[in-house]
């Protein structure tokens, strides 16, 4: 008849799910009771995925059998389940564990975005909130250069991948997953798919705030996501010239559309700061989205300078906002950082997508007129824009 300690020396040969360790060696198996040619093994893991816990008892029943142990009885205990936090039972939400969404958008690409979301992630962190950063932007990536995270290899747990950490926020991003440099040519359907992966196949912690950097524009990403989970608010990068704003003004519509709460507005690229002497130009406008921010009742969250540092931060993978906290660019990201934090508190109750959820049938496109039981003259059940 096999002991205890016979039973415990087996048991050193079950890995935990995604890891070279066993669960003898990360103490989770809490007792063990033996009768004749019968075990009773009590375990306590951290996962409450329900996968976890089905390979555990597969292969703790596997190594016992075959040391002749006939009767076994697995008891495992674990976390439970987060529930999901949208307040409708029509809305979504993939990825329950987060509390807080934060959409970081922009009108048109070049104008700060990722620099804004890594800063503002990381001076969020600094004020004690479990932050990540979801780089969504598939075309341009730009997240893992930013967080000191380039090139390296992403650690896959059971069938999710990892996030990194970096400056005390947890990151993941298209940029990480792929090879440096390769181009993306995808239809929507396929950066649809991928967006929700990023959200549901990562092992996200349980966060106070995801900041989630999005394609410029307003597109399939930008659907995806407020149809998958229901964002707390959205933020807008923008420059003050003229011609930037006009493309803010469809970001700041596209938030409206989606019933998402505009969070506030950041300039970037107001006003230049010499290294030299200090002193503050006005080299593209200060200030021009003021009128903006009122117009679609929201605030700007900071006036960010071109200054060197941020550049040189973001080439190094060394954010401004944590290794030059001095710079006058750090001081203003904090700022903003504490603005968005106490909007997120005020709005963070209420935030659900149950209105934007897609109305028609799985598998069939919203221009199809299968969806509004049409027929169209070629009988085919499209309207013929090939979706």
């Amino acid at each position: 008849m096999a002991t205890v300690a016979d039973i415990k020396e087996e048991l050193k040969k079950v890995l935990y799910p995604g890891f070279q360790k066993s669960i003898i060696d990360f103490g989770f198996v809490k007792d063990v009771q033996v009768g004749d040619n019968s075990a009773l093994i009590l375990v306590d893991i951290t996962s409450s995925a329900p996968e976890v816990e089905e390979q555990l008892k597969k292969d703790i029943t596997v190594v016992l059998s075959n040391a002749g142990v006939s009767n076994i009885e697995i008891k495992i205990t674990k976390p439970e389940a987060p529930k999901q936090q949208s307040n409708s039972v029509s809305g979504q939400n993939i990825a329950p564990q987060i509390k807080n969404f934060v959409m970081v958008s922009s009108g048109k690409g070049g104008v700060g975005k990722s620099t804004t979301t890594v800063n503002l992630a990381v001076a969020a962190a600094m004020q004690g909130k479990r932050v990540g950063i979801l780089d969504a932007d598939i075309y341009g990536p730009n997240i893992p250069r930013m967080m000191g995270i380039n090139g390296k290899e992403v650690e896959i747990v059971g069938n999710k991948a990892k996030p990194f950490s970096a400056y005390g926020v947890d990151v993941m991003s298209m940029g990480s997953l792929m090879e440096e440099g390769q181009a993306l040519i995808w239809r929507g359907a396929m950066i649809m798919k991928a967006v929700q992966q990023l959200l549901r196949d990562i092992l996200w912690e349980e966060l106070d705030i995801l900041f989630i950097d999005m394609p410029p524009g307003t597109g399939d990403a930008q659907l995806t996501i407020a149809q998958s989970v229901p964002v707390t608010c959205g933020i807008n990068v923008t420059t003050p010239q003229h011609v930037a704003l006009d493309d803010s003004r469809r970001s700041l519509d596209m938030f409206k559309k989606l019933h998402i709460p505009i969070g506030g507005i950041v300039e970037n690229m107001s006003g230049f700061i010499c290294p030299k002497c200090g002193e503050e130009s006005d080299i593209f406008g200060m200030g021009t989205c003021d009128a903006l921010a009122e117009q679609y009742d929201t605030q700007v969250l900071g006036n960010l300078p071109i200054e060197p540092a941020i550049r040189e931060g973001g080439d190094s993978g060394k954010p401004v906002v944590y290794c030059n906290p001095e710079s006058e660019s750090a001081k203003r990201y904090m700022q903003s950082a504490n603005k968005l934090i106490e909007f997120i508190d005020k709005v963070s109750a209420s935030a659900s997508n149950a209105e934007i959820q897609p109305t028609t049938p799985p598998g069939v496109s919203a221009c199809s007129t299968a969806a509004s039981g049409q027929k169209s003259s070629n009988d085919s059940g499209s309207c013929g824009c090939g979706h």
